[in-house]
């Protein structure tokens, strides 16, 4: 395997005492996993946080091995960490698509849907310019994996909130089954903060 591809940083856990398992969304090829080296050294670190556009190297000697990744950062997340809402919505997007995408199977309208989102995350005036989009990507999600999910044609944000409520059941119940835990938390936490809003 060889690919070269900008990404998006969905996650990164832990492998060994200084490298990172790294799950990052290309349009190509979808979610691909890989090794990154130093991943938790200081020139590393901050290229590694979800939400984070990269230029990715990957390559490995077979398909069914896990690929050595390099890493260019090309649009840092990092200054929006600061704020909760903002890093609560990156976190959620992120780790949403983590966790119901399936590895290598490309799904260009999400990686173009995602990179829109977060861009209006961390460039919007307030979260009720992004709040819609956000549930318009769950949605998305959910039918492009064959689940159903209507467009959401926008609103005020009580009906964004509305619009959260009704799609949580079905992103637990499709996507998330099983895998819940700290997932499906963060989804609770963005909707609290959002919920203070109102």
């Amino acid at each position: 395997m060889h690919l070269r591809a900008p990404a998006i940083v969905l996650s990164a856990r832990v492998h060994g005492e200084t490298a990172v398992v790294a799950r990052l969304l290309t349009e190509e090829a979808g979610v691909v996993a890989g090794y990154v080296a130093g991943g938790r050294g200081r020139g590393l670190r901050p290229v590694v946080i979800p939400g984070n556009i990269v230029e990715a190297d990957l390559r490995s000697r077979s398909d069914s091995q896990l690929p050595f990744a390099k890493l260019e950062l090309v649009e840092s997340r990092g200054p929006w960490l600061n704020e909760p809402l903002a890093a609560a919505a990156i976190g959620w997007a992120c780790a949403l698509t983590a966790t119901a995408l399936p590895e290598r199977q490309a799904y260009p309208r999400l990686w173009q849907a995602l990179g829109g989102l977060l861009g209006a995350i961390c460039h919007a005036s307030s979260a009720r310019d992004w709040a819609g989009a956000l549930v318009d990507y769950e949605a998305l999600l959910l039918r492009e994996l064959g689940y159903g999910g209507e467009r959401f044609r926008g609103g005020d944000l009580p009906e964004i909130l509305a619009e959260m409520d009704r799609l949580a059941g079905p992103l637990d119940h499709y996507l998330l089954a099983d895998r819940r835990g700290d997932v499906i938390a963060a989804r609770s936490r963005l909707r609290d903060l959002l919920g203070r809003m109102e």
